[in-house]
């Protein structure tokens, strides 16, 4: 499925086998995760480097081939992630910031992606994937699980967090969240009963609306929701010295707020892709949970649907493609 300009639908086109260069491998896909961030490139909220481009960076595949160079044993099953090449010498990368890299390709944004039956990808830049999850099930780890690990990661040891947006990524981070001992107050548009049923499904203490005030103050929030009122909502919900994340690649406009919610050294900072180092870490993390992930299927030539599924907000957990 190829994204040939913005705002417009993705097609379905035959292509072949691609050939995998020095250093890549040939992967066979076998499913792919759905992100927000995929809607925002369809989109044209968030533009790479060319088009056509093929969607999709939480791929999991198996390897069936290999370029001159690489290891990895052809059978091996393997994740994708969005970030998908580092340049390893500008500033940032030589401080162990990779995420911030001024030349980095992200996977269906710059890279063909996973919205395929084949891909190739960098081997440095793929995953081993713990045993004890099927295809379906490990697919949103790969970005919904990845981002929002660092997103709680940012969050120091706040006990009482909030998590605006209850989908993908929220239904993880509450279970790896509770697994550390923090309480989780799920924060939702008022009328959707069934995100809410969902987050007390998953241990959360209490679930309601985003643009109200919880029960309690939060020493922390994270927003994944791509909607920049969330951030002033969030900040009143916050007790003194709490922090605000944006977990999201692209927001609305935040709107003017009065400096007194972000007195008290409450902060608001983003999120910024992934280092390879935050998913070897949750990879591990996630079976010693154990994250347990909810998917709805699509097929790979239903990818529209999938998009409009979440761009609609009325999903329970995550969405996976099937090729």
């Amino acid at each position: 499925m190829i994204l040939e300009e913005p705002c417009h639908p993705l097609r379905l086109v035959e292509r072949a086998v691609p050939e995998p260069g020095p250093g890549e491998l040939l992967l066979r896909v076998r499913a792919c995760g759905v992100c927000r961030t995929d809607v925002h490139v369809r989109d044209g909220e968030v533009r790479g480097r060319r088009l056509p481009i093929v969607p999709g960076h939480q791929i999991v595949a198996t390897v069936e081939g290999a370029g001159a160079g690489t290891t990895t044993a052809s059978g091996t099953r393997v994740g994708v992630p969005w970030l998908g090449w580092t340049c390893g010498q500008c500033r940032f990368c030589l401080q162990g910031r990779e995420n911030l890299c001024v030349r980095a390709r992200f996977t269906g944004l710059d890279i063909d992606g996973g919205f395929a039956e084949w891909t190739v990808a960098d081997e440095r830049f793929c995953f081993p994937l713990p045993d004890g999850y099927g295809d379906l099930d490990v697919a949103p780890l790969l970005c919904a699980g990845l981002i929002g690990h660092r997103a709680l990661r940012m969050t120091g040891a706040a006990q009482r967090l909030g998590l605006y947006g209850f989908g993908a990524a929220a239904h993880i981070v509450a279970q790896t969240a509770r697994h550390e001992g923090r309480r989780v107050f799920a924060f939702t548009r008022a009328d959707d009963l069934a995100a809410q049923r969902f987050a007390l499904e998953l241990g959360c203490a209490w679930a309601g609306d985003a643009l109200a005030p919880g029960p309690e103050p939060l020493d922390a929030a994270i927003i994944f929701a791509p909607a920049g009122e969330l951030v002033p909502a969030a900040l009143r919900a916050l007790d003194r010295g709490g922090v605000v994340v944006c977990a999201g690649i692209h927001m609305s406009d935040i709107p003017a707020f009065p400096y007194e919610i972000l007195w008290e050294e409450r902060s608001v900072r983003s999120v910024a892709n992934l280092t390879r180092a935050d998913g070897r870490d949750f990879l591990e993390l996630a079976p010693q949970v154990p994250v347990r992930t909810r998917v709805t299927t699509f097929a790979l030539e239903q990818a529209e649907d999938a998009l409009d599924a979440i761009r609609a907000g009325g999903l329970e957990g995550a969405a996976v493609l099937v090729p």
